[in-house]
């Protein structure tokens, strides 16, 4: 494993992370200046460089942020832990901006500390397997066992050239499948021509699919070829096929019999080696019932039909798409990609995606320009993703009138309660569950409602106190002796939880307004398993 470089002035930390570090079996390398991590960057081996950075913010002779953007030029995906003090505040929010994995307050609490660098060891690797993953990706990722099936029909087809439909919901990646085929077939020489029927006009579609003749109509002034044509010897791609109007259909049917074709306005009949592959989102049997499409074309194009999995049906592949996305997105715009929080892939993972992994990508495009901090976290995500997600979260929640905090005899039975942060969803949004998208609590199951009415109404002391009563009454004739610790944890949850969301996740202001210290409200969200 690659070391832990520490920057650190001050000898005496240096020498506490080192221990702390090597009883964690974490090997580490020290340095008291900037400049001779620089120094060592240019002349240590790759393989041999650091896994994480963990520097001062004052040091003589350089900043920690001075450092943190030289280091990110060479080195984008490494971790980078800033150390400062509280009134350094200010200076942390400028390394998250730059790039920062996370910064760590001093004095700090060594375990804490060392938590931390293993947090961010382990997001390095994991970041490490997933850029060899991307480096290493074919044209079309995905291991849900959907897409495997297509992969494995991509693989028996490709010493074939035989016509194939393609069918799938739109954004499903209809076309990359049909790349795919085209890559893996003996007409990989070929041109590769693809043309979306239903996004050229009726008028225009003859003369796209076929080519003209100088004169044939009004502004033809030269002979032009079609996309038959072009496609010779290789492969022609027919998306939304679906669409096509009724009579092109009859002159598709005749090219995909024979092979021969007549050029709009010509007299000469030309011939196209080309092999088809159509795709559409519709269902062409119904297409065919209703009579706005040939029965003698669909059996044409039907010989082998593959059915492209929506992205919902593949939602483990959710986050490899989101990792390849974002490092796409930051190549294009060119900048250092950004990495994402498990709690918020967990979230994307349950959102259904209705525009496929088109809609993903964009997301992704989104997120590298919207979100504020190098590590996108749940709070980021786009309004609509999270707004889903609380629809969803309530479709599963049996309909009762919301009720504040532990007011139900029944509070026994629920984790902490389900808020809507109001930057998530529209004022008139039902209650979202945002404690099971941050991840699991301690609480046992299911949610009690909570809105901010509810909150702001200000029920009556005696509503919650009464409630608390008869939960506590419950659990003590149950015969349990952990009452204290069980509803302590509730109460301490329920708060923290909610000074979180009303900060948008900012900790020390959620400490401030709670009247605890920064350093107790992450010991607080540590043992509450609230990370």
């Amino acid at each position: 494993m690659k070391p832990i470089w520490i920057v650190d002035d001050d000898q005496s930390i240096r020498f506490v992370l080192e221990k702390a570090l090597l009883r964690e079996n974490l090997p580490s390398r020290s340095f008291t200046n900037p400049q001779d991590v620089l120094s060592a960057l240019s002349t240590t081996p790759e393989h041999e460089g650091p896994q994480i950075l963990v520097s001062d913010i004052r040091m003589p002779g350089g900043s920690g942020l001075e450092l943190l953007e030289k280091v990110k030029e060479r080195l984008p995906g490494l971790p980078v832990i800033i150390m400062t003090a509280f009134s350094d505040l200010d200076s942390a929010v400028s390394a998250f901006q730059g790039g920062a994995f996370e910064y760590l307050p001093k004095p700090f609490d060594l375990p804490k500390a060392v938590e931390l660098i293993r947090r961010a060891v382990e997001e390095s690797q994991r970041e490490e397997v997933a850029e060899e993953r991307m480096s290493a990706a074919p044209e079309m990722l995905g291991q849900a066992p959907a897409m495997q099936d297509v992969f494995r029909a991509i693989g028996r087809l490709s010493q074939s050239q035989v016509t194939v439909l393609i069918t799938g919901e739109s954004g499903s990646g209809k076309e990359l499948v049909a790349r795919a085929l085209h890559k893996h077939s003996p007409r990989a020489a070929g041109p590769f021509v693809a043309i979306n029927t239903a996004a050229i006009p009726k008028d225009l579609l003859e003369s796209e699919l076929f080519g003209h003749e100088r004169g044939a109509f009004t502004g033809a002034q030269t002979m032009r070829r079609g996309r038959f044509e072009q496609a010779d010897g290789g492969t022609l791609f027919l998306d939304e096929i679906g669409d096509m109007p009724f009579d092109l259909q009859t002159r598709l049917l005749r090219v995909l019999s024979d092979g021969h074709f007549y050029r709009v306005g010509g007299h000469s009949a030309v011939r196209a080696n080309v092999r088809v592959i159509a795709a559409t989102h519709q269902n062409l049997e119904q297409r065919v019932k209703e009579g706005v499409f040939r029965e003698d074309l669909f059996h044409r194009l039907n010989v082998i039909r593959l059915r492209l999995p929506a992205l919902r049906e593949r939602r483990e592949d959710v986050p490899m798409l989101t990792r390849f996305f974002l490092q796409q997105s930051a190549k294009q715009l060119g900048v250092e990609p950004k990495r994402i929080s498990e709690a918020a892939l967990r979230l994307l993972g349950t959102f259904d995606f209705p525009g496929n992994v088109r809609q993903l990508e964009n997301v992704c495009h989104w997120l590298t320009v919207m979100a504020p901090a190098q590590v996108i976290e749940l709070k980021d995500l786009p309004p609509e993703v999270l707004a889903m997600a609380g629809a969803q979260e309530l479709a599963h929640t049996p309909a009762a009138e919301p009720v504040p905090v532990a007011l139900a005899a029944g509070w026994a039975d629920a984790p902490p309660a389900a808020w809507t942060p109001a930057a998530a969803v529209a004022p008139a949004a039902p209650a979202v569950n945002v404690a099971s998208l941050i991840g699991p609590t301690s609480g046992d199951a299911g949610p009690a409602v909570v809105t901010p009415s509810a909150i702001a109404s200000g029920s009556s002391s005696s509503g919650w106190e009464t409630g608390l009563q008869a939960e506590a009454l419950a659990l003590l004739e149950s015969g349990r002796t952990d009452v204290w610790d069980a509803l302590t944890r509730r109460f301490e949850t329920q708060l923290i939880q909610t000074a979180l969301l009303n900060t948008r996740g900012r900790r020390i202001e959620a400490a401030h307004k709670l009247g605890i210290g920064r350093n107790t409200i992450t010991r607080k969200i540590q043992e509450l398993d609230l990370e």
